[in-house]
């Protein structure tokens, strides 16, 4: 079946999939990896980035980060190494997060999707995995009239980042991947995948080009979505945006969005 197209324009988009890893402790510290308690109960110093705390790995984590490389078709790395990732948020202690960079994990996967872009016409499509990198996930900020509170619970928490490449031609396919995704992470017991917890989120990578032309266009990129729907739904809004950049004479930006489903 030919991409589905939208007005001489064809979509290309990318998702990065944050998943939080179902262990007991967090991904350097032994504080507990737990939704629901009280605000900064579950911190302790290297979650908070105390002078001298030493971070010491989670084999849990490693476990199931490399438990969900396999059930992805990914080749499992013998060497990885995390890196420093430098950006100063309030719910950030170090100014830093600890990732992967060049040497992740896992790379190279794929997953066979089926999806409908029409009604009643089923379609399966090869989706390629460019890597899964393990990371902490950082705390919250709990934005008030007027003052901002911050939640630290979630710092430290172990997370996989599932990068695809850019292989989805519309909102259909990516969601179609995304719940098969979720369902595999819930099936191997590495990921609960509660998606209003947070627990399973998603940024879209999205950019327009016309129909023929080869070289992608700028991409916009859809922070932490999380559902099935808003994904959908945030994707299609931000195609039709693009378009109506482009056919306005105006051009695309590379930036950063958040999607408001109200």
């Amino acid at each position: 079946m030919p991409h589905p197209t939208y007005h001489g324009f064809e979509t290309v988009i990318g998702l990065e999939v944050h998943a939080q890893l179902a262990t007991d402790s967090k991904l350097f510290s032994a504080s507990p990896n737990r939704f629901g308690d009280s605000p900064n109960r579950n911190i302790n110093p290297v979650c908070t980035a105390q002078p001298g705390a030493l971070p010491v790995l989670n084999r849990k984590a490693v476990e199931f980060a490399i438990r969900a490389g396999l059930a992805t078709n990914s080749r499992i790395n013998g060497l990885s190494i995390f890196s420093r990732k430098n950006y100063f948020y309030p719910d950030l202690p170090k100014g830093y997060q600890i990732s992967q960079f060049d040497k992740p994990l896992c790379e190279h996967g794929w997953l066979e999707i089926e999806f409908e872009n029409e009604p009643g016409v089923r379609e399966t499509k090869k989706i390629r995995i460019t890597r899964i990198h393990m990371e902490e996930d950082a705390g919250k900020s709990v934005h008030m009239a007027g003052f901002s509170l911050v939640d630290l619970n979630r710092a430290g928490t172990p997370l996989i980042e599932i990068v695809s490449e850019p292989d989805f031609r519309s909102p259909s396919e990516a969601a179609a991947y995304l719940k098969k995704l979720r369902g595999i992470l819930q099936y191997i017991d590495v990921c609960d995948g509660n998606m209003q917890e947070g627990n399973l989120r998603c940024d879209a990578n999205v950019s327009v080009r016309r129909v023929g032309e080869s070289k992608l266009g700028t991409r916009a990129e859809l922070k932490n979505l999380n559902s099935f729907r808003f994904l959908e739904k945030a994707i299609e809004y931000e195609i039709q945006r693009q378009i109506n950049v482009i056919t306005s004479g105006g051009q695309g930006v590379q930036e950063t969005r958040l999607y408001d489903s109200a």
